[in-house]
């Protein structure tokens, strides 16, 4: 018996939604079980799961979907709970058919059908397993009489002390009844209709702000006022006499209750609008939050994808997912699933290691895959951990190199951080599976591209041997963001706050200025300085000779001292996105609406700090187009190392640090350098004794050497060039453009 097709109409859409839900926990369910770590409780939730499904379909009056769950259900009890074997394929397969039947016409036709006969025709073939099981026995029992016990047993006791569990109407009593809980405990509403509201929300808090904007104005208005009834009261003490006194005792009434009434209707309408403030406030957190889907969405597909990928390259898998009810932008959700499937189909493809290598290794048969979220403040993490094989840097290296990327001397002085890095170059890897790493990168620049996209960073670890982490980094929502306001002449931009790491005043003394880059030191790290008003063409630059400054940074792209005019604090913004006339602006990510009518500009902080960079110096830019070099500095001065690194890392390579000759020495003999950079006076071994010793080893004969000193006497260059090396540079005189001429005259590292 089904409901009333008006009812079924508009029933539909809810129940098509429900049952998809359903059939994905029942996958996961089936999942577990194939483990080994289905218990008791589980499998009556499964079976539980099945026989609900089963009763809703019929209810709907979906009589192909109600036979295949019916078929299922049996098979589920025929099944050994111990070890379902193929068994559980043939009910994740009755899964993936149910979706597409609430597409297909009721009687869900012949794919129905097949599906249903599928499936009983695996339930007589484990009965007749489980009878031959005891038959072999001495004392066996007959088949028939063995096969039956087993099945009560199957069951689970709480199930069949039901009152009449099977009957029809039964069933659709609880699918109705079951239909009617779930709409007592919440409703379903559609994203966009959220989105629509979480807009509007947005839009009342900009009202709340304004309405505080207009108390603040109002509390102006009532202490002009006071000061002005202060002198009529004092003018009118002024001309008091006999015949006025009256009248001056009248206007000194009237001006007291006009200014406390005045005083009360303030107070009153301040704390009505901080209330209403923070009620909007609420609010639009509430709302945010409520439009934020869990990721259990995206999260929930992946161990039955792995599993299933896993098995067609022969490979065992255990995927779990932690986390997944952790909630994410709408926006972000869709944007994540490729970076995703990347992340996942790498793992398996090229992670993870077939049976017998694992084996061999000392580790489980069955490799693990796990995907875990976690939310850190306004911030949402997800990692994608495996314990495969690793990621090889020796086998980046060579695949770099077979690529063009980089050449062999430049491949070989790559650290094992540097090399991991590669993997995300665009076109590092081809579909030629050449190696295991070389496939490791496919997508790799399409996974960080989507992150930095919606403001986020990837991190990746790996050790060989024993597995890769990747790690995204992204803001939690899209439409509501705590932003940093800052002022450009009478325009004012946002910063995501994240991202910020302090605000303060920018001292002349503080700036640095290495071979042209202006740097100001934070933290024990140089952070290049750069005006927001050039860099987005505004005006040319702050005027204040301590202009305020914003050190903002982001991940692994690094970070810069942002100058800015003027600070308007920091608050929670609804962002818009840009619309077709800020689409294609340069550093803008959306705009948001202020109280007082202006509308900030919302930057993306990756996009400033590599302006940063580019900005910083004009060698950079060219340095970005260079192949990287692996670069040994020698020098005791730790201020003038971490300036001469700076530079040398701005061209875009790779420096090693030496605190004298002698430990300059010892990393030499460890090989991989394609350059010397020496200072001159040192302890326990000076630079002219090092490029003597580096010159004379015949390992070393076609090292270039650069001698860095702040000695410019004529003579000491000479010394220099005597004892072997192939450039001298004073330490005054550094510019970037001439270094970087100079590494290109001695390496060969030219665009």
């Amino acid at each position: 018996m089904g409901v009333s097709e008006e009812i079924r109409q508009k029933m539909l859409p809810r129940f098509r939604e429900t049952t998809a839900d359903r059939v994905e926990r029942i996958s996961a369910q089936l999942l577990e079980w194939e483990r080994g770590r289905a218990t008791a409780e589980s499998h009556e939730e499964l079976a539980r799961e099945l026989h609900t499904l089963k009763g809703e379909a019929r209810m709907m009056g979906f009589v192909g979907i109600s036979a295949v769950v019916h078929a299922a259900e049996d098979l589920l009890k025929a099944l050994p709970r111990e070890r379902p074997g193929a068994g559980v394929d043939a009910l994740l397969a009755a899964c993936d058919a149910i979706v597409p039947l609430l597409e297909a016409p009721p009687e869900g036709g012949e794919p129905a059908q097949k599906l249903a006969a599928t499936l009983r025709g695996l339930i007589g073939t484990e009965r007749a397993a489980a009878a031959a099981t005891p038959a072999a026995t001495p004392a066996a029992t007959p088949a028939g009489a063995a096969a039956e016990p087993e099945r009560p047993a199957l069951t689970p006791a709480p199930r069949s002390s039901r009152p009449a569990p099977r009957p029809k109407p039964d069933g659709a009593g609880r699918a109705e009844a079951a239909l009617r809980a779930e709409r007592t405990t919440s409703i379903r509403v559609d994203v966009d209709r959220l989105d629509e509201i979480a807009a509007l929300a947005g839009d009342v808090l900009v009202e709340g702000e304004r309405a505080m904007r207009r108390s603040r104005e109002l509390n102006a208005l009532f202490g002009r006022w006071a000061r002005l009834s202060d002198r009529v009261i004092s003018l009118a003490e002024r001309v008091r006499d006999p015949r006025t006194t009256r009248l001056v005792e009248q206007i000194e009434g009237d001006v007291h209750l006009l200014r406390s009434d005045t005083f009360r209707f303030v107070r009153s309408h301040t704390e009505a609008a901080s209330s209403a403030q923070s009620q909007f406030s609420l609010l639009t957190d509430r709302i945010g939050s409520a439009r934020l889907i869990p990721l259990s969405g995206v999260l929930a597909a992946f161990p039955r994808a792995a599993r299933d990928m896993a098995r067609e390259q022969g490979k065992e898998i255990e995927c779990q997912v932690q986390g997944g009810e952790n909630g994410v932008d709408k926006a972000i959700l869709l944007s994540l699933s490729d970076p995703l499937v990347h992340l996942v189909r790498n793992a398996v493809d090229h992670g993870l290691e077939p049976p017998e290598e694992r084996l061999a290794a000392g580790k489980p048969r069955a490799g693990k895959l796990l995907l875990s979220a976690h939310v850190d403040g306004d911030i949402l993490a997800i990692t994608v951990e495996d314990d495969g094989r690793g990621i090889s840097p020796q086998k980046i290296r060579v695949a770099a190199v077979k690529k063009g990327i980089l050449g062999e001397q430049q491949a070989a002085g790559l650290s094992a951080r540097a090399a991991l890095d590669l993997i995300f170059t665009p076109g590092f890897s081809t579909q030629d599976q050449a190696g295991e790493t070389s496939g490791r990168g496919v997508g790799l620049d399409v996974v960080r591209r989507r992150v930095i996209a919606l403001g986020g960073s990837v991190l990746v670890e790996s050790e060989p041997g024993k597995g890769s982490t990747f790690t995204l980094r992204m803001p939690q929502s899209l439409s509501l963001m705590k932003a940093l306001l800052v002022r450009i002449d009478e325009d004012v931009y946002g910063i995501p706050a994240v991202d910020v790491e302090a605000v303060g005043r920018l001292e002349p003394r503080d700036i640095t200025e290495v071979a042209g880059i202006r740097a100001v030191r934070w933290r024990n790290r140089l952070m290049p300085v750069v005006a927001l008003g050039p860099m987005l063409s505004l005006n040319g630059g702050p005027r204040s000779k301590r202009p305020h400054v914003v050190y903002v940074s982001h991940g692994q792209e690094g970070g810069a001292a942002v100058v800015v005019d003027g600070l308007f604090g920091e608050r929670e913004v609804a962002v818009k996105a840009p619309g077709a006339f800020l689409k294609g602006m340069r550093h803008v990510t959306g705009a948001a609406a202020l109280e007082d009518g202006r509308v900030a500009l919302l930057l993306s902080t990756p996009d400033l700090v590599s302006a940063a960079r580019r900005l910083a110096s004009p060698a950079l830019s060219r340095g970005r187009d260079r192949r990287r070099l692996r670069v040994l500095l020698v020098d005791d001065s730790a201020i003038a190392r971490e300036a001469e690194a700076a530079l040398l890392r701005s061209l875009g390579h790779e420096v090693d640090e030496a605190v004298d000759g002698e430990d300059g020495w010892q990393k030499l003999l460890a090989g991989g350098h394609h350059l010397l950079v020496t200072d001159v006076q040192m302890p326990v071994l000076d630079g002219i004794d090092l490029t003597r010793r580096v010159k004379a080893t015949p390992r070393f004969a076609k090292l270039p050497v650069v001698i860095m000193s702040s000695l410019s006497a004529p003579e000491e260059r000479r010394r220099g060039v005597d004892a072997g090396a192939d450039a001298y540079i004073v330490k005054g005189e550094l510019e970037a453009e001439s270094l970087a001429d100079t590494l290109e005259r001695l390496c060969g590292v030219g665009s």
